[in-house]
């Protein structure tokens, strides 16, 4: 095999983007989604897969410069606190799918 060809399983990988907020608006960098989008919500867990209250923690602080953010850009009416509360934080004790 010539020095700068890759076996193809090398070939077919491709990095996986993180799926990051832009801040303020708590959008996926990515792919434009309410972030967490569900790529996210993936990547997370498995950063966190030995540790889920950590994961839990990182998500509420992550709700509470998100709920900031929002109720600064929105309001009137405000995020609805149950939405964001589901967006962010009940899906971390939620078991793997």
């Amino acid at each position: 095999m010539p020095s700068n060809e890759q076996p193809a399983h090398l070939r077919q990988r491709r990095a996986v983007r993180p799926h990051l907020p832009m801040r303020p608006l708590w959008l996926c960098k990515v792919c434009a989604a309410a972030w967490p989008c569900p790529p996210a919500r993936m990547l997370l867990r498995i950063e966190y897969r030995a540790d889920r209250v950590a994961l839990s923690v990182y998500m509420a602080s992550q709700l509470f410069d998100a709920t900031a953010d929002l109720c600064r850009l929105h309001p009137n009416p405000t995020p609805d606190p149950q939405e964001l509360f589901a967006r962010f934080l009940a899906w971390t004790a939620q078991p793997d799918a």
